[in-house]
């Protein structure tokens, strides 16, 4: 089915807060956009970006409604992020949430078979990385509980939204920007910090990279993934998007690049009504249905 037609026929949605994970007497909560009707529906695990750092389940609603509303359940996620924790505490939680809501797919309207995951930014970077390492052990340390029927991580696709791809690039980037002098782009303040908070060392962003990780020959899951940027993103470096695509490509993975001429970061959500905004909604949400069905 066109997105178009998807589109088209709008489904009433029912959105709740729910508890996923406590961590000591933290609960992480996800917000759960649920269309009405006869389903199974695609179940979409949403990961907000902020720089590994920053953000909530609320970000990118803009996005999460209008999928719901094309028949899709759309969990948006709370995890652990610094001064908490920092890599791979974030990691553990988006796949245990993965594990859990395949456990409650039935009650939720959908099927365990039928789970994809989306991200924006520092949150597509985490899509990407548990779409190819599902089953790694420090991702997949939290167990569900004793009577819970046993799930893996495992994906039907991915929507990576201008993700950081390969984060050791993007941090010698920027600071690449701040050794030139003033005037730099104001990311470069911003992401710096929370390059380091999170990651620690250079050595573990480079352990972290989904680019990395496909140049090193690492045996990963390849999921089918889409993914969309502006062409005038300076926050994404366009040669780190390259090097994926090609490398993912070459190695077996299926990947559709959709790059919008003159849009910066975080096109959809910053300008939600232009054109190229509700063309990549359209696009995601084609995606996601051809994708699991």
């Amino acid at each position: 089915m066109t997105a178009k037609a998807l589109t088209t026929n709008e489904l009433d949605i029912d959105i709740e807060d729910v508890e996923y994970i406590r961590h000591g007497d933290k609960p992480l909560l996800a917000r759960l956009f649920k269309p009405r009707g006869t389903g199974p529906f695609p179940l979409i695990v949403e990961l907000h970006g902020g720089a590994w750092c920053h953000g909530d389940r609320l970000n990118d609603t803009i996005i999460n409604e209008p999928l719901a509303k094309s028949g899709v359940v759309v969990a948006a996620l709370d995890f652990r992020m610094p001064p908490v924790a920092g890599y791979p505490a974030s990691l553990a939680d988006i796949n245990y949430a993965i594990r859990w809501l395949k456990t409650q797919a039935a009650e939720l309207g959908s099927r365990p078979d039928w789970v994809g995951i989306m991200g924006v930014s520092s949150g597509a970077h985490q899509a990407m990385l548990l779409g190819m390492r599902p089953r790694d052990p420090r991702y997949s340390a939290v167990a569900l509980s004793a009577t819970a029927t046993a799930m893996d991580a495992t994906v039907c696709c991915v929507v990576l939204c201008w993700p950081v791809i390969d984060p050791l690039e993007r941090y010698r980037y920027a600071k690449k920007l701040k050794a030139g002098g003033k005037p730099y782009p104001d990311l470069v303040d911003q992401v710096l910090p929370c390059h380091d908070e999170y990651w620690q060392t250079e050595e573990v962003m480079a352990e972290g990279s989904p680019v990395l990780a496909l140049e090193r020959g690492e045996q990963v899951e390849r999921p089918p993934a889409l993914y969309l940027q502006g062409t005038n993103d300076l926050a994404h470096p366009r040669p780190d998007l390259d090097r994926f695509v090609t490398q993912y490509r070459k190695t077996g993975g299926r990947v559709e690049l959709e790059l919008y001429e003159g849009e910066g970061q975080a096109f959809i959500t910053r300008n939600s009504g232009s054109p190229n905004s509700r063309k990549a909604i359209e696009k995601i949400i084609e995606f996601v249905h051809n994708e699991i069905q």
